[in-house]
């Protein structure tokens, strides 16, 4: 018999985790947290948590401490930052069926709350929080696919993390099957629904929605935990949705199709990053030797176009100038994501003559982020 989500995440047990999940949250959590101090360092990050302090002093709910920073706010607010954080660097886990990101929400939150229950008395032990992430993570990417199956905006991930972790938070808070039903509604209706082009087409510090996917999903569960309600999710309930839970607990969707990113831009750019290492190795190329250079793509990626980038936003949403940093220097990572970069003349010579071509089929076949 199928379980319902909220039956999935009432009674997971650490004895139901598979090796193959085991193993890859604990990667994730590795790679989570490097991202995490990475991003510490950005503008985006220190914006963040000064608004956190500012927004979310502490309460009843217990301090927690956000990544990277230590200082005290609440559950939600430490969420919200934490979160941030790690969406300032664009190198985080993330899923191509679900053309997005859970870890960078799911992590800074299931440790928020953590945080602030610990800080209550509560004794965490590492399989709790294997539990709690398996539940974020595996509710986040099934209500993501039927999210995108259903709606005709690309939405960010922080749309449909809100609902993982508003039902791994109630679990940590003691939820039973009916309140994390009810948390799941609350973080989905008040989730950001934000539209994923937007950023592609005018990068800022949006990024990819997790900074207020994160919070709403704990404020969720809170509000779950005191009786207010908000069921169903749409995203886990209801004939449209039927069809991605029906394996829940038998087959896991986090282990399927999550990957890691070599490079700290959008996913849409790295395979013309690969290209571009490859042919200038092969050939023994130099930049000197490069005129110009041609990139065929799908449509959405066109729109990645970023020839100058005036912040480093522009340059994590770019091809032609990652890829010019490559042909370039050679390599494409976290040192070249400073503002030196940004005004290499040579960098800037090949990006400049860098044609992006929509190619019908790519764009028939693409499928992620």
């Amino acid at each position: 018999m199928t379980q319902t989500m909220a039956e999935f995440a009432a009674s997971l047990s650490y004895n139901d985790l598979p090796d193959a999940l085991l193993s890859l949250l604990r990667r994730s959590f590795l790679d989570t947290m490097g991202v995490a101090a990475i991003g510490s360092t950005t503008e985006m990050s220190v914006a963040a948590r000064k608004g956190a302090v500012a927004l979310f002093g502490t309460g009843a709910a217990g301090a927690a401490r956000m990544l990277m920073d230590g200082r005290n706010v609440s559950p939600a607010g430490a969420a919200m930052a934490g979160a941030f954080t790690i969406d300032s660097i664009d190198a985080h886990d993330g899923n191509s069926t679900n053309k997005g990101h859970a870890g960078s929400a799911v992590f800074p939150s299931i440790l928020a709350v953590a945080d602030a229950m610990k800080s209550n008395g509560a004794n965490i032990t590492g399989e709790d929080f294997a539990v709690w992430l398996a539940i974020a993570y595996e509710t986040s990417y099934r209500a993501g696919q039927v999210q995108h199956a259903t709606c005709s905006d690309y939405h960010t991930s922080g749309a449909w993390t809100a609902v993982g972790i508003a039902a791994a938070t109630s679990r940590m808070l003691g939820g039973d099957v009916e309140t994390i039903r009810h948390a799941a509604g609350i973080g989905e209706y008040h989730g950001p629904r934000s539209q994923m082009m937007r950023c592609i087409d005018f990068p800022t510090m949006l990024r990819d929605g997790v900074g207020w996917g994160a919070p709403s999903g704990v404020a969720a569960a809170y509000l779950a935990k005191e009786g207010f309600t908000g069921a169903p999710a749409l995203t886990c309930e209801g004939a449209e949705a039927q069809p991605y839970w029906e394996d829940l607990g038998k087959h896991w969707k986090t282990v399927e199709d999550t990957h890691y990113k070599k490079y700290p831009c959008c996913r849409w750019a790295h395979p013309s990053l690969d290209a571009v290492l490859a042919l200038m190795q092969t050939h023994r190329l130099s930049h000197e030797q490069i005129a110009g250079v041609r990139i065929k793509t799908f449509h959405n990626a066109t729109r990645l176009a970023g020839y100058e980038p005036a912040t480093l936003d522009e340059f994590t949403y770019g091809i032609s100038f990652p890829v010019a940093t490559m042909i370039v220097r050679g390599k494409m990572g976290v040192d070249e994501l400073s503002r030196d970069t940004l005004t290499d003349p040579d960098i800037l010579r090949i990006s400049r003559a860098t044609e992006l071509i929509d190619d019908p089929y790519l764009t028939e076949i693409s499928v992620g982020k």
